[in-house]
Order: structure tokens, then C-alpha cells, then sequence
């Protein structure tokens, strides 16, 4: 959540913020008075257990008739107590609530407006082109023996697939390079638990706007997560971390699961939307004041490891109005997809500022005092994704699939995908 002193000392600034995404900013009006009205009623509280501790301090010394009296008004005065508090905790939910519905304030260098604001901050390599007709990574990945959609449709349904023989082994070795390149970083690495408790659900913020896209487990307090942000970001909730050891940088392997609310009608073809895929994803604990070179740093690894599958890729800066709620600022590596004829997105990064670990209560301490740390995400490597990439971008006109070679060890020493007959 953001800071309440941005909002009580600069909400103009936060309506700003809000425009800027292209919200209202009747937001910042209800927690500007839930915040009112829960200082009011903290306060009247504590008048009502003040007035109680004298009136207790009085009956001990009191006799006879004098004492009842104070018994009686002791009794009335308990029961305001209890009221006030009521209302305190009641008044303290909603200003919680309040809060925690305003999105984290886009960065100034951001573009205002939504998802086609974008702006594109560089393009890199060559646009493959082709002396044949190319096919879709739907039609080589069935050449190849690689992607299996109508056995997954049939087990699963739609947008599931089976990845098969050489499609299983460049999954695994995508995995591996990503894992290599994070390790050689300084990354620690991890394999998260897919499924968390509501509070680092809520604590990432996908249970606010992004929450019709989050599965839940019936009958248990579960969710399935959609990136292992979630549990990362959690990891280190409710603790205080050694300045000295900041940054944390952590990598984690997960499957990863979504609904792809809103979603009917696109993307209906392959693996590109799809309910689940694996994924490696980065994420970092560091001051808020680091955040943003860190940011940097991890956009130039997901440039380093999009270089490595030798694709022609751009990086935009994504609008105010198309970041989630807890981004303060996001890049996108958008790969070519030849059968598309577009770019489209492979992997992102976001500075979440200290808009997370508020939420989650992970501090450190700066000077003797404790404050937020920031949070950072990145996708490393999707596992869907690329695979439509390489097989696009590297096809050849017999169906063969050229491998790149930062990409040949993890497959072998294999250097052409080809057809199965």
C-alpha cells in the first residue's frame, strides 16, 4: 500500500497518480475520510479507557454509598468502553481497506494513459525474413513433436498442452539457461510453494484488480499462484532484514497458473494464453532509494538472456493505466512473432517500490530506524512463450528449427530441430 503520509500531506499528488492510470480519484476522498474517521475514533476510545482507569483509581478509596455510585457509573462506563472500541476497530478496518485500494503511484518518467500509450525505449537485432511461406509455432511444433494441443485440450481443456520429446527437452533447457544465467548473477535459487495462504495473495495485490484471474481452492484457504512473486514477495514477511545483506536476490521456478479472465476470443491458437506454464522469475529485496538502478539491472538480464535466443525484440515502457497495482513502473521485452506479424510480450519487469512490503510488513533498518524495503520482479524466462519465439524466429523452409547457440549445451550439442519425418 502507499505511504499514509503521501497521502495525508500530499493528496493532490495522488489524485494525479490516479489520473495519470486513468482512474477516478474517489479513492483518495474515501480514505481521506476513513482516515478522519478512524483518528476520531482512536481518540475517543482512549478518552472513554482514560476516564475508566480514573474512575477505577477512585474506588478502592470510596465507602458506602459513594462506592456504589462509582460501582454504577464504572458498569455504564464499561460499556461505552466496549462501544468505542467497536467502533475503533471497525473504523481502523475500513481505513485499511481505504488505503489499500489506492494502486502505488506511477513513476514520473511513466506514460500517462493505458495499454496502446506505451513507449517504445529501443528495438534490438534483425527481423528475421523468410524466402518461404512461414509456418506458426502451432504448425512446427506438430512437425517437430513437440506440442501436443489436442491431447491437452482433452485432458485438460482448452489453453492446456503437452509439451512432447524434443518440445519436454527445450522446455527443460530454457529452465536450465535461465537458471545458469541468474546463478552466475548472484541469484539464489528456489523452488517456491505454488500455492500460498490469502495474505501473500493479497499482500502482491492480485487479489484487487487482478483477483478474477487468480484460481482458488474451494473449501480450503488456498490460491494457486499466477507468478511466484507471490510467494517470494512473502518469504520474508513480518521480518526485519540486515541492511548489509541488501539486495536480496532471489530466483525462483515455479508452474504458475491463471485464469485468463477477459481473455475469450484472443489468443485462442497455441500456447501463448494459456491456463498454466513454468516459469523463472526474479525477484529482489533492497532500499527503496536502490530500487530504481536495481530495476535496471534486471531489465538488462532479461535483455541478455532474450539476446542469448538470438530474437529481435524491442523494450517499451508500459503506460500508468496498464500497470498493476502494485508497480510503480514496468518494462516489457516484446519478441517478434513472425506468424503475427507483431511484437509481443516475453517477459517484464516492475519496481514495486515499498507498495508490497508495506502490505507485508518487511522492513529493514536505516539509522537506527526501521523502515520499507522496496521489492522488484522480473521474468527471467516463461517457458510458452519463448518456445513460440524460437520455433518462429529460427524456422527454416523444411520445418527444421535452427538452435541458437548459447542454447545448443542445454539440448546436447544439438544444432537443428528436425521434423519427425
Amino acid at each position: 500500500m502507499i505511504d499514509p503520509r503521501l497521502l495525508r500531506d500530499d493528496p493532490e499528488r495522488v489524485r494525479a497518480a490516479q489520473a495519470k492510470r486513468g482512474l477516478s480519484d474517489e479513492v483518495v476522498d474515501l480514505a481521506l475520510a476513513a482516515d478522519t474517521a478512524r483518528r476520531q475514533a482512536i481518540a475517543a476510545y482512549e478518552e472513554k479507557r482514560a476516564a475508566q482507569k480514573q474512575l477505577g483509581a477512585l474506588i478502592p478509596k470510596a465507602t458506602g454509598d459513594e462506592k456504589q455510585a462509582l460501582l454504577a457509573q464504572t458498569k455504564t462506563l464499561s460499556g461505552e468502553v466496549k462501544d468505542a472500541e467497536a467502533a475503533r476497530v471497525a473504523a481502523e478496518a475500513a481505513w485499511d481497506a481505504a488505503i489499500r485500494a489506492i494502486p502505488n503511484p506511477a513513476a514520473d518518467e511513466a506514460p500517462a494513459g493505458g495499454e496502446d500509450d506505451y513507449v517504445v525505449l529501443e528495438t534490438i537485432g534483425t527481423r528475421p525474413e523468410f524466402d518461404f511461406e512461414p509456418r506458426d509455432h502451432v504448425e512446427l511444433g506438430q512437425m517437430l513433436g513437440a506440442i501436443d494441443l489436442e491431447r491437452g485440450a482433452k485432458v485438460s481443456g482448452s489453453r492446456f498442452y503437452f509439451f512432447t520429446g524434443i518440445g519436454a527437452r527445450l522446455h527443460r533447457a530454457l529452465v536450465n539457461m535461465a537458471m545458469d544465467l541468474a546463478a552466475d548473477n548472484g541469484f539464489i535459487e528456489v523452488v517456491p510453494p505454488s500455492l500460498v495462504k490469502p495474505r501473500a495473495m493479497e499482500g502482491t495485490g492480485f487479489l484487487g484488480q487482478a483477483a478474477d484471474d487468480v484460481y482458488r481452492i474451494e473449501g480450503q484457504d488456498l490460491y494457486l499462484v499466477g507468478t511466484s512473486e507471490v510467494p517470494m514477495a512473502a518469504f520474508h514477511s513480518d521480518e526485519i532484514l540486515d541492511a548489509a545483506a541488501l539486495p536480496l536476490r532471489y530466483a525462483a521456478y515455479s508452474p504458475c497458473f491463471r485464469k485468463e479472465a477477459g481473455s475469450h476470443g484472443k489468443d485462442t491458437r497455441g500456447i501463448f494464453r494459456v491456463h498454466w506454464f513454468d516459469k523463472v522469475e526474479m525477484f529482489v529485496y533492497t532500499t527503496l532509494e536502490e530500487s530504481y538502478a536495481e530495476h535496471q539491472r534486471l531489465l538488462a538480464w532479461e535483455k541478455e538472456f532474450m539476446d542469448k535466443l538470438e530474437l529481435h525484440y524491442r523494450v517499451i515502457d508500459v503506460a500508468a493505466g496498464d500497470l498493476g497495482l502494485s508497480a510503480q513502473r514496468k518494462f516489457d521485452c516484446e519478441a517478434w512473432i513472425a506468424s503475427q506479424g507483431r511484437f509481443r510480450e516475453l517477459t517484464s519487469t516492475s519496481n514495486c517500490t515499498d507498495f508490497q512490503s508495506r502490505r507485508l510488513d518487511t522492513r529493514t533498518r536505516v539509522e537506527g530506524d526501521t523502515v520499507p524495503v522496496a521489492t522488484l520482479n522480473g521474468t527471467l524466462c516463461s517457458t510458452n512463450r519463448p518456445i513460440i519465439a524460437l520455433l518462429e524466429t529460427h524456422q527454416q523452409a523444411d520445418g527444421s528449427v535452427r538452435v541458437p547457440q548459447a542454447l545448443q549445451p542445454y539440448l546436447g550439442g544439438l544444432e537443428v530441430l528436425k521434423p519427425l519425418s
